[in-house]
């Protein structure tokens, strides 16, 4: 593994480390890599691991989603685990995107039209979608059509629609998938497939279910046309755990994964009591890889999760560093991937859509195979997962009456360590029921967060697309909900 992208890899300059500095506008315009005369393939290399450990870095994921949707709580610092976000977090997420990975896609997009190489352009196209549908789905309404076209002299973009947005990243993804030629021209300088475009075409159709089955309750007429196109029985998606869209970090200084980088240096994080208590009574064997024993007491007999939300006086009450569990191995190693879709997230959305009538099909056989692939995920051996999926608290006959409770349930628990999407998919199915943090700020209304807060710095560089866009999807809080989410 190590082979297929060290040379690129090491060669790279290292800037993994965001920070939570505000810049002004001009930066979301500005590509600090100079790829405008790059080699394409260091420019996906840097392109695929700083946009993917930002995807997983402090801000968007470790503080944020992954906190809100209780897979992880904190024991000291615990403002964002009571929905108290930073200001500077809001900023570096929406600089980090827009001035650096959507720059990166999209002049390897330009490249591959200029070249003649269709499938370096497809592979821009799948990942400029990927991180815009990140975008929208953090804060809503976005640049989009106007973004990075600073050669355009557009400085300050309007905000689409999240409804524009999402039609035109499905748009993109399916001429993506037109563009790709399996024996065609070479990808170089690719981690996430290593240049198999067979594997690019499966995830921009699974990428193309996800984002479809995201909005089929605001726009069901795209969503069933994009879910009849994409479930037709011809269209390739992913098969197998070998199929899983996944950036591989190295174990060397330079490349590690962004969540053992944070440890070196801080011990704030630990697994949420929400999550070790629902493995614990469903006995599921997902429980000792997501977390680890308590480093003190009787270590080999329970974990200790850490309710969400507490004041940092009463988490240093539970003598939380050392009687409490840490994050598990398979989430915190120096090369523990980072995971974008797995084919056990294609399944449930097959369950789901099949149970809805978007399509024919068998809801509870794919619920059961989505169950199964999770496990098969974490080398969980097939007799544990039938012991597992034969209890009465697992088994479920999927039907169009249970569908959201018992994929939200399970699908949240396979989305553990994905803390985006999670969050994202919990929105749009309203399960598992969560409670709100224990000691949650004002600014969350009693509520757990559904959105993100634009960065200050839109009111004062780009104030009128900004006033626009929150007089259009509502004011700028936490609360509001976006298009999508209808219920």
């Amino acid at each position: 593994m190590f082979s297929k992208y060290s040379k690129l890899l090491l060669a790279l300059p290292v800037a993994l480390s965001l920070g939570a500095c505000e810049k002004d506008f001009d930066a979301l315009n500005t590509n600090p890599n100079n790829a405008t005369a790059g080699n394409p393939a260091y420019i996906l290399t840097n392109a695929e691991k700083d946009n993917i450990y930002r995807l997983f870095d402090v801000p968007a994921s470790q503080d944020g989603a992954l906190l809100i949707v209780q897979h992880w709580a904190k024991v000291q610092y615990t403002d964002e685990d009571r929905y108290a976000f930073r200001p500077g977090s809001y900023q570096s997420i929406w600089d980090g995107f827009y001035a650096n990975g959507l720059q990166d896609f999209n002049e390897l997009i330009r490249q591959g039209q200029a070249t003649n190489n269709p499938n370096i352009q497809a592979v821009g196209l799948i990942m400029r979608s990927y991180f815009f549908s990140v975008l929208t789905d953090l804060y809503g309404d976005i640049p989009y059509s106007e973004a990075l076209r600073l050669s355009e002299n557009i400085l300050t973009p309007k905000y689409d629609t999240q409804q524009q947005v999402y039609t035109g990243i499905l748009a993109e993804l399916k001429s993506a998938d037109g563009l790709i030629q399996a024996n065609g021209p070479e990808v170089g300088g690719d981690v996430i497939y290593d240049g198999s475009m067979t594997k690019w075409k499966r995830f921009a159709n699974s990428l193309r279910l996800r984002l479809a089955m995201r909005i089929i309750d605001a726009d069901p007429s795209l969503a069933r046309t994009t879910v009849s196109e994409v479930l037709n029985g011809t269209t390739p998606l992913l098969t197998s755990n070998s199929d899983n869209a996944q950036f591989d970090f190295l174990a060397s200084a330079s490349n590690t994964n962004p969540v053992y980088f944070n440890r070196l240096t801080r011990d704030d994080h630990r697994v949420s009591r929400t999550i070790t208590s629902r493995l614990s009574r469903l006995n599921d064997p997902r429980l000792g890889i997501y977390a680890d024993h308590p480093e003190t007491g009787d270590s080999t007999a329970f974990y200790r999760g850490v309710p969400n939300g507490l004041m940092n006086a009463d988490a240093a009450a539970l003598g939380a560093f050392s009687s409490t569990s840490k994050v598990g191995s398979a989430f915190t190693a120096a090369d523990a991937p980072g995971v974008l879709m797995t084919y056990s997230e294609v399944l449930f959305l097959k369950s789901e859509a099949i149970a809805r009538g978007l399509v024919t099909g068998n809801a509870t056989t794919e619920y059961n195979n989505a169950i199964r692939a999770s496990l098969d995920q974490y080398g969980i051996s097939a007799t544990d997962a039938a012991t597992y999926l034969a209890q009465p608290s697992v088994a479920a006959t999927i039907t169009a009456a249970n569908y959201k409770q018992a994929i939200g349930n399970q699908k949240w628990i396979a989305l553990y360590g994905q803390g985006i999407e999670a969050w994202s998919e919990w929105r749009r199915l309203d399960y598992p029921n969560l409670k709100v943090a224990a000691s949650p700020v004002a600014a969350a209304a009693g509520k757990i967060p559904v959105r993100f807060r634009y960065p200050q710095n839109e009111q004062s560089t780009n104030n009128t697309s900004y006033t626009a866009a929150v007089a259009n999807q509502g004011s700028d809080v936490l609360t509001t909900k976006l298009w999508w989410d209808k219920f």
